[in-house]
This record gives C-alpha cells, structure tokens and sequence, in this order.
C-alpha cells in the first residue's frame, strides 16, 4: 500500500515568491510616481504632477495624504514622461510631455511631432491629460442664508460654477441666485445662469459663445435671455495675471412682469476681464461687459462682475462678490440700475 504524504512548500520557495511579488508592487508604484521636482532651496519631490495654475503646481506623493501645492516660481528642475496639455505664454497650447534641460530650459515634446525649446517661466499651464472626465472638471459652490425673527426676515443665496476643459475647448456653467423674503414685503428674487463655450486657436485667440439668462424683481425682468457670439485674446498671460478683451453680436430678448410689452434688440457687445492670483492665498476675478444696441437707437446696457477670494484649509474659501447691471431704459423708469453685494464660505472641486 502506498503512502502517500502532502507536498510541503519549501521556506526557499515561499521566500521567492513574497519577493517576485513585492519587486511587481514597488514596480508599478514607482510607474506611478514618475514625475520628480527639483525645487530651488535643493529640496527634490518625486511623485505625480497632477497640474499646475495660477502659479501653483500641484503633485500627488506616496508619503502624504493631501497633494502638495508647490509655488511654480520655486521650481529650479523639472522632470515628467507624463503627457499634459501645456499653454505657454505667447499662447501656444500643445499636447506632449516636457522636462528640463539644464537649469534654463524646458524641452517640450508634442503628441504631433514638434519638439519646442521654452522656460519654465514661459509655462503658465498644466493639466495631466487623462480619459477619465473628473480629471479635467472643476467646481465651485457658495451658501448663505440668513433668518431674522423681525418681519419673519429670510434670505438665501447662492453662487455655483461649472467647467470642463479639453485640449482645444472650454466648457463653463455658472448659477446664481438670491431670494428674500419678509412679511408685508414682495419677495426679492434675482436669479442669473448660463453656459459659456470657448474655442482656442493660436496666439493667445479664441471664439466664444453664450447664452445667459436673468430673472430680476427689482427691474421687473420676468427673463431677459442674452446670446452671445463673438472672439478675443488674451492680452496679458502670465502665472500672475490673465488679461483678455473679447467682442461680437448679441441677441437680447426680453420679457416683463409688469405689464411692459416684450422687446428684442440685436447689440454689439465689447468686454474685458482680468485674473489676478499668485498673491499668497487671495485671488481676484472680474470683467465688464458694454452693450450698445444696434436696434433700439440711444440704449446701452453694462454688465459688471467681480469675486475676490481668500483660500482656506480643506479646499474651502472665503469670498466677496458683486454683481452690477444697468439698463438706460429700464421697463421701471428709476430702475436703471441693480446690483448685489454678497460674503459667502464656499468650497471647491
């Protein structure tokens, strides 16, 4: 009769294994992390560059729980084989992977072919090109709401934004909305969204198209629907400072809730924006838009916006915001114009 007895594994045998197992696990860990920096102080930073803007780059480290933010200016060497969309300063913007060559100069390597000689302070962005969609979103959200025993006062609001970025477009989406009401008191409501599509083309240009849509208690708007057509360039593009103009047609149709009968008017439209950032923790957006009608003899309108913002820990933010319209001839003679003036908390993706 045969006796036969289990195979017991070798300590050889298993201690091989753990070890092929291991060298596979560092392997694609160390893939992972294939970016490093060399900082200015000598510090270096291996990890994955995730994106760098407004003058902050900003790499994922195995060794961290948060991402590192890392001030663009402070970054003597730099060293990728991952592949970002990059926009350099005279408005360039290509597909490729880039690193440093020597201490001055950035080699960049696009996905067709062409190989360009810049500086790092040429780069004013990053973005890591990955398929999946949340890579290249970006969000934002500011609540308020406020509740006052007299006159059973209550008043909320919102701010909210939306963007997608590809490699030649731009796709954005804001909501924002203030209601208030109070006892005795016709509630107060302005409420004003729209989308907004950018085209890029070379040198710093691009093509735009808008709509926007506003309610407004105070101008008697039940809707005032603006579509917007036209292009511009960004005059100033830094890691501190954006400075564009853009101009075009408008189509401006609206309605009343007072009575006043319906009108439409085709305008021109001209405007300019500015993005100040790179200023410790605080940044500052706004833009003016002018509006003189090419139908309606005599009438302009002006768009104004403005949000500062101070950066606080856990991707949360304080800001002050203002929004200013004025319409020379207001459907409410005396109403000429509205604004609203808001402090908020908000967060962002």
């Amino acid at each position: 009769m045969l006796n036969i007895k289990p195979a017991r594994s070798k300590p050889g045998a298993f201690i091989r294994t753990l070890t092929a197992i291991s060298i596979l696990f560092f392997s694609i860990s160390a893939q992972a992390q294939h970016d490093s920096l060399i900082l200015k102080n000598g510090n270096t930073i291996v990890g994955e560059i995730k994106s760098m803007d407004r003058g902050v780059l900003t790499i994922e480290t195995d060794y961290s729980k948060s991402d590192f933010g890392i001030e663009w200016s402070g970054i003597k060497r730099i060293y990728s084989k991952s592949r970002f969309l990059i926009s350099l300063k005279d408005g360039s913007r290509i597909n490729g992977t880039f690193e440093s060559r020597g201490d001055t100069s950035i080699a960049v390597a696009a996905t067709d072919g062409r190989q360009i000689i810049t500086t790092i302070s040429d780069i004013v962005y990053l973005k890591g090109v990955k398929s999946d969609f949340w890579s290249r979103a970006s969000a934002g959200i500011d609540l308020g709401l406020s509740l006052t025993k007299a006159n059973n006062l209550r008043q909320y609001q919102v701010r909210s934004n939306f963007g997608y970025l590809a490699d030649k477009w731009e796709f954005a989406f804001f909501y924002n909305d203030l209601r208030s009401k109070q006892d005795s008191v016709t509630e107060t409501r302005r409420t004003e969204f729209g989308p907004n599509f950018k085209y890029f083309l070379q040198n710093d240009w691009f093509l735009s198209a808008t709509l926007n849509f506003l309610k407004n208690t105070e101008q008697a708007l039940k809707l005032r629907t603006t579509g917007k057509l036209g292009g511009g360039k960004y005059l100033v593009h830094t890691n501190k400072l954006y400075l564009g103009a853009v101009g075009g047609l408008s189509l401006n149709n609206e309605s009343f809730t007072n009575g006043t009968e319906s009108r439409q008017s085709l305008e021109a439209y001209f405007g300019a924006e500015a993005n100040l950032f790179d200023v410790k923790d605080f940044s500052l957006l706004t833009n003016l838009y002018v509006y003189p009608s090419l139908t309606e003899s005599g009438r302009w309108r002006t768009d104004f916006t403005m949000d500062a913002k101070y950066d606080l820990p856990l991707d949360f933010y304080f800001k002050l915001g203002g929004t200013l319209n004025f319409d020379n001839r207001p459907a409410i003679p005396g109403k000429e114009t509205d604004y609203v003036v808001s402090f908020s908390i908000g967060w962002e993706l």
